[in-house]
């Protein structure tokens, strides 16, 4: 049995002449004409296993996104298989497999460092919790299509001969660029709701349309997201910011309802009117998404949080200044960092996540100050480990709003100005030299150092000479 191995097509040029399907109908293109060779161990392995299991006598295809993203020209990440052989004879082929989804029919099977995901082709029974089917039954490759979640996610293909198998329209919806549920979608996202926020994930990050009764039924289906653990809405979340469309995403997930239940404080910067002379684009929510637009695509994860958070207390601190005439937000940074940890809290996110994104927060309203600050301060400020990302959110708060560049550009001449030497230099003195002038520890001791620090910073202390004589006064003075 020869197998079409879509790697090593595109690498060599061909396998047992066999050769790639062309260009279809649509304009879709073939298996190897865009995937790069860093993939290829991974795709070797799901062909190995595919090999040893028709070999033995199995139906087996390549099955969802690895097909979607080829049919794409977008470089699969990894590589499932489906197949008619059950868990017991898939394990059977190959002992040293996990079956640790065996009960849904899925084992995985691990090679050259690669783990292929091997599932036997089912229909699901009825899902009570929102989440897992409480039953399987083995079936066929065409019933296997019709459970799953959206028609360009039910695609197979024929690792022999390359055929894409098509049991759901799926190879239409691709090409007209359309993101469908499959048969019923009220039943799809019942059975899984899950699926509501991988619904707008897929929207986002392949650019799709959301064909108008999958969408009616997102939007009626909303709430049953609140049966979902905070882990998996926050994993699809984290995905839907690290796109280069996060702006849509976001305004899907609010426009569809499904923002309400997860993050309902983002919902209530829609209508938050700012001040016109310095927020001529509006409320905070159209501020805010522009910002997520104007990011780079790559933005990390911890400034897009921090973006989207930014500005979060703004709704419980608006006040207006009669005397100025004017709307005002005093203290919405500060507030904000409090809020933006019980939210990545909520959501489960890591503590080294929050700790990077809480920080950014609570500074972002500190760039106004930068050029009044002394030099010490300053060195201080930029010397904080986000501070390059806090930049770029500065620029981007700035760029959607006012439009205003100074302090942005004042930051950057600083950075070349202090680029010959560290931010903050090696202490001249530390707390041994304070023991060793006799003095015991306490909170007195960082108050010195400090001191003797701004004066370093500042420039005025240059050597630890002149440190060591400065200590002398200042101990003169606190230890008296």
């Amino acid at each position: 049995m020869i197998f079409w191995n879509p790697m090593r097509l595109c690498v060599e040029g061909g396998l047992g002449g066999c050769k790639p399907p062309p260009l279809d109908d649509s304009g879709l293109e073939s298996w190897g004409s865009k995937l790069d060779i860093r993939c290829m161990s991974a795709c070797d392995s799901a062909c190995y296993f595919a090999r040893r299991l028709g070999d033995a006598g199995y139906e087996v295809v390549f099955a969802g996104g690895c097909v979607r993203d080829r049919l794409l020209g977008i470089e699969p990440k990894d590589y499932d298989l489906a197949t008619s052989a059950t868990p017991a004879q898939v394990l059977a082929l190959f002992p040293k497999a996990n079956e640790v989804g065996a009960h849904f029919g899925v084992v995985i099977a691990k090679k050259d460092g690669h783990h292929v995901e091997i599932a036997t082709f089912r229909t699901d029974g009825s899902y009570k919790d929102g989440r897992r089917p409480d039953s399987v039954t083995f079936s066929t490759c065409e019933e296997d299509a019709k459970r799953r979640d959206f028609t360009i996610n039910g695609l197979f293909e024929n690792p022999e001969t390359g055929e894409v198998i098509d049991h759901v329209g799926g190879r239409a919806d691709l090409a007209a660029g359309l993101l469908r549920a499959i048969g019923d979608p009220q039943a799809r996202f019942q059975e899984d709701s899950l699926r509501l926020m991988r619904a707008i994930r897929f929207s986002t990050t392949l650019g799709f349309e959301i064909e108008p009764q999958t969408l009616a039924a997102i939007r009626q289906n909303a709430s049953l997201l609140n049966r979902i653990s905070p882990e998996r809405i926050r994993d699809e979340f984290a995905k839907i910011l690290r796109s280069a469309k996060r702006r849509r995403g976001v305004e899907l997930l609010t426009e569809t309802g499904l923002m309400e239940h997860f993050l309902p404080e983002f919902c209530s910067l829609i209508g938050c009117e700012q001040p016109p002379e310095w927020h001529p684009e509006g409320d905070v929510y159209i501020h805010t998404c522009i910002m997520l637009e104007m990011l780079e695509a790559d933005a990390s994860l911890e400034l897009c949080l921090a973006v989207l958070l930014h500005d979060i207390a703004k709704p419980p601190c608006q006040t207006f200044d009669e005397v100025a005439g004017r709307i005002r937000f005093n203290g919405h940074d500060a507030l904000g960092a409090e809020m933006a940890e019980v939210i990545l809290r909520r959501l489960r996110f890591s503590n080294d996540m929050i700790a990077a994104v809480v920080p950014m927060v609570a500074r972002h309203m500190q760039f106004m100050n930068v050029q009044q600050m002394r030099t010490a301060k300053l060195k201080r400020f930029m010397a904080e480990r986000t501070f390059s990302q806090e930049m770029e959110l500065h620029r981007v708060d700035c760029g959607s709003s006012n439009g205003f560049t100074d302090n942005y550009d004042f930051l950057i001449q600083k950075a070349a100005e202090f680029a010959a030497e560290p931010l903050i230099p090696p202490p001249l003195v530390t707390g041994r030299d304070l023991i060793s002038l006799g003095l015991k520890p306490g909170p007195r001791f960082k108050e010195i150092l400090d001191l003797i620090e701004i004066e370093q910073l500042e420039g005025r202390i240059l050597d630890r000479e002149r440190a060591m004589d400065y200590l002398q006064e200042l101990t003169s003075e606190h230890f008296a």
